[in-house]
């Protein structure tokens, strides 16, 4: 550039010496031949003035480092465009790279058989996979991306899970949730770190009718059974009964009598247990709480247990605090029978079985009556205090076959303490024991206490 101004000055200072000799050979005036040196130093000196004032702008613009010059005083824009080109291209690739992810994700999303839905913060759909697209179609008529989730599906779970999970910022979960098109779904609903929710919809349809024809088919079978075998106990009782009058019955008809009744009775609980949890997964155990003393309760109990009592087990009451409770006494009777039962089968030592119940207050708000039965036997590992309240676990199988044990005792107690508002758990070490206890809302005071004859007779 500096090469190409220089050359534009000296040619232009030619032209302005051009121009004075023309002029001096057209005008014959002696003095203009004398003003001719002079107008040609003034040009040659205001060509150099120009050219120093453009070098020194080009020195401002380029800071001299010492290196040589370069014939391209802006080579560094030159560098800078590169970089921007650079810039420009790897920003393309990544745009690229992320929306070919994004396909990627949208693609595995539309394969799921879950069925995904996206919302913003206003609870407006922002993305929906293909399952859910179709389901939006067969209730809705259309996908109404950018409208609110309630325009869209109408089921209240549903939208309760999607509610929960944008202003509570926590997972929302429903187990079964029916739609108008007949099927049955598990929803979840949890929040995005950006703001909004996605909630998911699995299809249990198949699931639920598969429980729900083995709940029948227990309840039909356990049903069923109840009346052979009430007839073979009956008769084996009879046949029992009319040996211990017979001398002639000998010592080993008389012990498979005993066997068959055992078994049968065996079965009988099996029977009942499985009626229980039958009635408890169809809904028709119906509880009813009303304030009933504690001291009836305990009362009732062992008065129902007093037939599992043999020779060597005792059973005691250790404390017993003086109130009420809301309960439905049939099933605590039932809970408490269960517990007690498993204490004297478990709970056996060297001297024979001792339980101990007892009931005390715990600390509130809420009043709450702590009911608590305890055995002295081997006690139970901590692997199986997980799950020992599940159904048909046993953590000592050897001992539960020879006890007759069902393992649905225990998972039959938590939902009856549990349908009354309480909690059950077990407490147990190694070769000191289990006590299992379980929590009851205190009932409250009444305004009309109980006569004292009436109260003395419960106590």
């Amino acid at each position: 550039m500096k090469r190409n101004l220089w050359l534009s000055l000296w040619l232009r200072t030619a032209l302005a010496v051009a121009v004075v000799a023309a002029a001096a050979l057209i005008l014959p005036h002696w003095w203009l031949w004398a003003l001719l040196p002079l107008a040609l130093a003034v040009v040659s000196w205001v060509a150099w003035a120009i050219s120093r004032a453009v070098e020194s702008g080009l020195r401002t613009l380029k800071p001299d480092t010492g290196a040589p010059h370069s014939d391209l005083p802006f080579e560094e824009f030159e560098e800078l465009a590169a970089s921007l080109d650079a810039e420009s291209a790897r920003q393309t690739k990544q745009f690229e790279a992320t929306a070919e992810s994004q396909r990627k994700l949208e693609l595995l999303l539309d394969s799921m058989q879950d069925l995904v839905v996206a919302v913003d913060s206003a609870g407006r759909i922002s993305w929906t996979n293909a399952p859910m697209a179709r389901l939006m179609s067969s209730s809705s008529g259309s996908v109404r991306t950018g409208h609110a989730l309630v325009q869209t599906i109408r089921e209240p779970e549903v939208l309760a899970c999607a509610r929960i999970a944008l202003e509570e910022r926590t997972v929302a979960e429903r187990e079964a949730v029916g739609f108008n098109t007949g099927r049955i779904y598990a929803v979840s609903a949890a929040p995005m770190a950006e703001g909004g929710a996605v909630v998911v919809l699995r299809d249990i349809t198949r699931l639920q009718q598969m429980e729900r024809t083995q709940k029948e088919f227990v309840a039909n079978v356990s049903h069923e059974l109840r009346t052979p075998l009430t007839s073979i106990m009956g008769y084996v009782e009879l046949l029992i009964d009319d040996g211990n009058a017979d001398a002639n019955m000998t010592a080993q008809s008389r012990e498979f009598f005993d066997a068959i009744l055992k078994n049968a009775q065996r079965m009988g609980r099996l029977t009942e247990d499985l009626l229980v949890m039958a009635k408890v997964d169809s809904g028709e155990q119906k509880i009813n709480p009303a304030p009933v003393r504690v001291a009836a309760l305990l009362q009732e109990s062992i008065a129902a247990a007093s037939g599992l009592l043999k020779d060597d087990a005792r059973l005691e009451i250790a404390a017993m605090v003086d109130t009420e409770v809301m309960a439905d006494t049939d099933a605590v009777v039932q809970v408490l029978s269960n517990l007690i039962e498993n204490a004297l089968n478990y709970g056996r030592g060297a001297h024979g079985s001792l339980v101990v119940m007892a009931a005390e207050m715990v600390a509130g708000p809420p009043s709450m009556v702590k009911f608590s039965v305890r055995d002295f036997g081997a006690g139970i590992a901590f692997e199986h205090r997980e799950r020992i309240f599940e159904r048909f676990y046993r953590a000592d199988k050897a001992r539960s076959r020879e006890s007759g044990g069902t393992g649905l005792g225990l998972s039959i107690a938590k939902h009856l303490v549990e349908s009354h508002g309480g909690t059950i758990w077990v407490e147990s070490d190694l070769g000191r024991g289990s006590r299992f206890c379980f929590t009851l809302p205190q009932a409250p005071a009444r305004s009309n206490p109980l006569p004292d004859e009436e109260q003395a007779s419960l106590n």
